[in-house]
């Protein structure tokens, strides 16, 4: 599930992908309303540290409930790389995502951010997007975390513009469907 936010911290964009999960649409995930489907036990968590890390404009990752369309409540593994632009490295914006994530033992889940590197979990294969966009901006959230991680920091500026002009685009509505004939 995507998201983009401005420099407000304002969420501007959700993907079909968490309308579906969430049974709200786009417009009521718009500035802070995506906090009514945070589990009530962890809203002032989320509230306090995505403050904190708007603050600070920086990256994060965040762990929280997210109420489901069935009215239950799922896990969710997420976080956000801030997006910077002219002039004079501007702070945009964040584009971000989120992963619905299961219990991996004997490890309690509980609610919480780091304000840290972003290492967004592997996607779920049953989580698709039609849209070519959505499905870029993953990819380069994803190719963020590697790139940091194998020392190709080079890379990082031109995948951080990247990561900016997807974000903008996302936030303006323009999504590209994939056409149905995916593969040539």
């Amino acid at each position: 599930m995507i998201f983009v936010t401005d420099a407000a911290g304002e969420v501007t964009y959700v993907s079909p992908e968490w309308c579906t999960f969430t049974g709200n649409d786009a417009a009521a995930a718009t500035q802070h309303g995506w906090l009514n489907a945070v589990h009530p036990d962890d809203r002032d968590i989320a509230i306090n540290f995505l403050r904190d890390a708007h603050e600070r404009q920086s990256e994060y990752s965040f762990r929280h409930r997210l109420r489901r369309a069935d009215g239950g409540y799922s896990w969710v593994a997420g976080g956000a790389i801030p997006s910077f632009g002219p002039p004079g490295r501007t702070f945009l914006g964040y584009l971000g995502s989120l992963t619905v994530i299961g219990p991996s033992g004997s490890e309690p889940l509980n609610a919480y951010g780091t304000l840290d590197r972003f290492v967004p979990p592997p996607t779920s294969m049953t989580a698709s997007s039609d849209s070519a966009l959505e499905l870029v901006a993953d990819h380069l959230i994803m190719a963020h975390s590697l790139i940091e991680q194998d020392g190709a920091k080079e890379m990082l500026p031109v995948l951080r513009q990247a990561l900016m002009i997807a974000g903008m685009l996302l936030a303006q509505g323009i999504t590209s469907r994939i056409p149905d004939n995916r593969f040539h």
